[in-house]
């Protein structure tokens, strides 16, 4: 009766956690962003959660929806989020008895000098057996295994917010590397023109010469002008190359996959407006690399109890239940069993205990600077991702009207040479600057798309923030 007294005493006493419990931090945010673009949004737009079908492009959709289920850099996030499930598994486990199967059969002869004397019924040498069940419980008497399982539960919520923090870059470097292929190819295009626009202000020059109207040098000068245009073709097909080939690789395919698919040129994708960017502490639940760090702060709060729990005595319920015999060893007579609480407390361990708490709460300073840190960051991510946007979009609009502005010079500055009323330089001075100007504005076109594209990554758009769903890698949101 006392025995089962004691059992109870320590059942109703495993409710106590010893060390901290986490509570999240509450964060000094800004009422507001520095800039904003709210006003200038299509209320129809695509929601973040898939931000790239407000970019209207088929093909960039295509590539989003294969690199989301085949990138490997997503396949190794989920794997982490696989074995982080097991170890909260293992983890858990720790809540109900340990129980074993154990037994034996042994020939054994006991000695003359240590055993003189024998017990009757038994010779020197007898086959002895031994066949039954151990358990052994540990009463979480002062919250160890539940600071175990708080701990690992953690770890597995930042594993999964490690995968939608991997799947939002991923998906934000497919769209930036499309769109760099749709520059490029814009930027090709253009130098075509050049090339065709400066091989007829060539032969321009070459029959004024015949003609002894224009000297040698405007005929070399127009060589040069235009060997030194066709030189920059090489240098743009590398680049478009190494896009396309980077491309293949983040959908998850080999370098050469998607150079079908992409030989075709097509115009920059070009955005419906700016997303809603919410108020700043909207961040703190979108942004999967902010709640990594809150869950990481989580499960080294949870790791400070595991360790000041060994400061005291762990107790544990142990039992058995089996048959031991020399011979018929089902016979009811050969039932053993036994029952009982048990502890186990260092009571000196030079130090080594209470050193590893310190340790512990050290990790929690550190996570929470961390958590700062990473909330500090995502803003200032926002920040400069609305002024890169915002000003790349007056950059791009300045361009536009300087090109126009250009195209209309080159025209009159040919006629003016034509009829000899202005010298050569002043063609290729025009031309020169056509051609930059023209290269700028196709690089500032496809450079907003992208900044838009980063201003959605930055918002930490492409997933649905609901921690209740686990992550599957069949589907592109989370």
């Amino acid at each position: 009766m006392k025995l089962c007294v004691a059992c109870l005493g320590l059942l109703v006493l495993s409710a106590c956690k010893l060390g901290p419990d986490y509570v999240t931090p509450e964060l000094d945010m800004p009422d507001a962003w520095q800039r904003t673009v709210e006003d200038e949004l299509d209320d129809d737009a695509a929601p973040l959660a898939r931000w790239w079908e407000s970019l209207d492009d088929s093909v960039l959709t295509e590539l989003i929806e294969r690199g989301a289920t085949q990138n490997l850099d997503l396949r190794v996030a989920f794997a982490r989020i696989e074995r982080a499930r097991a170890l909260y598994g293992i983890a858990a486990g720790q809540r109900v008895p340990d129980v074993d199967g154990a037994g034996f059969a042994i020939r054994a002869r006991s000695s003359e000098s240590t055993t003189p004397f024998l017990p009757p019924g038994l010779g020197r040498t007898n086959d002895i057996y031994n066949t039954g069940i151990n358990g052994s419980w540990e009463v979480d008497l002062w919250g160890r295994v539940s600071r175990s399982i708080e701990a690992s539960d953690a770890q597995l919520g930042a594993s999964i917010e490690n995968y939608r923090d991997v799947l939002v870059v991923l998906l934000a470097q497919i769209g930036f590397t499309y769109v760099e292929v749709r520059e490029l190819q814009a930027r090709i295009a253009f130098l075509d023109r050049n090339i065709e626009s400066q091989r007829d202000t060539l032969q321009l020059t070459r029959d004024r010469y015949e003609t002894d109207i224009a000297p040698e040098l405007d005929l070399r000068q127009a060589e040069l002008n235009l060997a030194n245009t066709e030189s920059q073709m090489p240098v743009l097909r590398q680049l478009l190359a190494q896009a396309v080939h980077r491309l293949g690789v983040l959908v998850g395919e080999h370098p050469g996959a998607l150079v079908t698919l992409l030989e075709e040129p097509s115009p920059i994708p070009s955005g419906a407006g700016a997303p809603r960017t919410g108020l700043p502490a909207d961040l703190v639940r979108r942004r999967p690399d902010v709640r990594r760090a809150e869950r990481r702060l989580a499960a080294a709060t949870a790791e400070v109890g595991i360790a000041t729990a060994a400061l005291y005595p762990e107790f544990r319920l142990n039992g058995s239940l089996g048959y031991e015999a020399t011979s018929d060893l089902l016979d009811s007579a050969n039932v053993a069993w036994s029952f009982g609480p048990a502890f186990n407390w260092n009571l000196f361990d030079g130090g080594r205990v209470r050193g590893r708490i310190r340790v512990e709460e050290a990790e929690v300073e550190e996570a929470l600077a961390s958590y700062e840190g990473a909330v500090l960051a995502a803003l200032e991510d926002v920040e400069n991702a609305l002024t890169f946007y915002l000003e790349e979009r007056i950059r791009r609009d300045a361009l536009t009207r300087s090109v126009e502005a250009a195209e209309r010079s080159v025209q009159l500055v040919r006629e003016l040479y034509r009829s000899g009323l202005t010298d050569f330089q002043n063609v290729l001075d025009t031309e020169r600057f056509l051609f930059q100007q023209q290269d700028q504005l196709a690089a500032s076109e496809g450079q907003v798309v992208q900044n838009l594209i980063n201003l959605y990554r930055a918002l930490g758009g492409g997933w649905q923030p609901e921690p209740e769903a686990e992550p599957d890698q069949s589907e592109v949101t989370r």
